[in-house]
């Protein structure tokens, strides 16, 4: 991949922190021009300290915002070749308690941010009939947690929505769109997750150290866009998904007991 991306523009959303942050250096280091956006501007400069990284404050739940800021990426950087959308938030809630609002607005980041983002950039790549997305679903799309049931809706969403467009384009245009399907990752989107009101399986992945390696989890997203994968599940995430298919009771029994 590194060769490939000589002389490529690439943007990165979620490039403040965790695997965002994480991708958008190894994309500069394979000598691709980067633009990250997020709202974590302290972040931003942290990820943007490296050579050919550009900042770019972005609100993900505004597509007004997104088209803008996307306007300014192409004027300053040039046509983007890649996006790798990485921004989400993963707040626990017990369904019963959780807001309308909050639900919403769950939605309106991960699942209707993730669109915008696809809706501005595609026409541009099949119009140019090149161009690769990089688009983060997740394995909780699949393998639902109790507490979590909100976020699992939007990435279920996600990854409907992304599996669909690719079967869509995929006979008449060269476009390539990927989805990543990550388990839970040691990162600052799961501090969201345990400040709020964690589900039990998680507390015990944090303090069994089972929660995913970020560098790792890119290595493994990296190794699959090389193999031209169209969904890529890093570390246990496929065996979570088939767990869930093959023995839901199970499944649901398990995640339950950590709840006690």
């Amino acid at each position: 991949m590194s060769e490939s991306m000589q002389g490529k523009v690439a943007l990165v959303t979620g490039g403040a922190s965790g695997m965002g942050q994480i991708y958008a250096r190894r994309l500069a280091a394979q000598g691709a021009t980067v633009a990250i956006f997020d709202l974590n501007e302290e972040g931003m400069a942290e990820t943007a300290a490296t050579d050919n990284i550009t900042a770019f404050r972005c609100d993900i739940s505004s597509q007004a915002d997104i088209q803008a800021r996307i306007a300014e990426v192409e004027a300053a950087l040039g046509q983007i070749d890649l996006l790798v959308h990485a921004a989400a938030l993963m707040p626990a809630h017990a369904l019963a308690d959780h807001s309308v609002e909050k639900v919403e607005f769950l939605f309106q980041v991960n699942f209707f941010g993730t669109i915008y983002m696809i809706k501005t950039l595609l026409p541009k790549m099949m119009e140019r009939d090149s161009g690769t997305m990089v688009l983060f679903g997740s394995i909780a799309g699949y393998a639902f947690v109790p507490k979590m049931g909100a976020y699992c809706a939007t990435k279920a969403a996600v990854n409907t929505y992304v599996e669909c467009l690719q079967n869509e384009i995929r006979a008449t245009s060269a476009v390539k769109i990927h989805l990543v399907c990550p388990p839970a990752v040691n990162t600052a989107l799961i501090e969201q997750t345990i400040s709020t009101d964690t589900p039990g399986s998680i507390l015990q992945a944090q303090s069994s150290g089972r929660l995913a390696d970020p560098e790792k989890m890119i290595d493994a997203i990296e190794k699959g866009l090389a193999k031209g994968k169209d969904v890529i599940y890093p570390g246990e995430a496929r065996l979570l998904q088939i767990w869930k298919i093959l023995f839901p009771k199970l499944w649901w029994k398990t995640v339950l007991q950590f709840e006690k």
